[in-house]
């Protein structure tokens, strides 16, 4: 395990605020995933059984994992699955988390941040893509926040809902509700995928995923480093 505490100047192995849409740049791949999901497990055993044949997938595919850096619940389930089929894992995990979600000791990297801040910045820094499997108001919280930045126009990283046992089908309502009533417009609308079956995710995001053209990763760039 490598255990980096965030913020240290000397730190090379994350990418700085001003590099997030170069990441992508070119790709016709997916060389990692963030995965958003519970630090429980559910009360459909169901959930459990995703999240490992999620991480089998991932690790079988080369695709390296980052997440919130926990061991219990679905995300220790995902992450250990991961491991256990030799796969790549970076948990990213605030400080005050650390005992409460008990870090995964395991991951080749562990990155302990100041804040949420911090660590959810650091997660979509790291990733090509997203997926939010099922989980609660944290999950759903960093789920609406990649959808919220897609909208505006701060990432064209794909975002995938595993839409297991139909968990997701209240927020798909809702979201076609507010395009009912208006409040998501044609022109800001969200982009993302649904996906009922595990197997079917990392086949959806590459094909979704595509290079970024040089001269929009130059205005991302710039405006970013003016927002710093």
């Amino acid at each position: 395990m490598k255990n980096t505490r965030a913020g240290n100047p000397g730190r090379t192995d994350a990418l700085t605020l001003a590099e997030p849409q170069c990441h992508i740049h070119g790709m016709s791949t997916i060389r990692t995933v963030c995965v958003y999901c519970g630090s429980g497990p559910g009360a459909d055993p169901h959930f459990r059984d995703a999240a490992r044949s999620f991480g089998k997938i991932l690790a079988t595919n080369r695709v390296g994992l980052v997440y919130g850096g926990g061991s219990l619940g679905l995300m220790g389930a995902l992450a250990t699955s991961v491991l256990e089929h030799g796969g790549r894992v970076t948990g990213i995990i605030p400080d005050f988390l650390t005992g409460r979600e008990q870090v995964l000791g395991r991951a080749q990297e562990v990155i302990v941040t100041r804040d949420m801040h911090e660590r959810k910045r650091l997660m979509f820094e790291r990733a090509d893509a997203f997926v939010a499997l099922p989980g609660g108001i944290g999950t759903l919280e960093e789920l609406v926040e990649q959808l919220t930045w897609s909208q505006l126009g701060r990432h064209r990283k794909p975002v995938a809902i595993a839409n297991i046992k139909r968990f997701w089908d209240p927020l798909l309502a809702l979201l076609d509700h507010m395009k009912a009533l208006a409040f998501i417009r044609p022109d800001l609308a969200a982009e993302f995928l649904v996906v009922d079956n595990v197997a079917d995710i990392l086949p959806r995001l590459a094909a979704a995923a595509r290079p970024v053209p040089e001269g929009e990763i130059k205005r991302a760039v710039e405006t970013t480093v003016e927002r710093m």
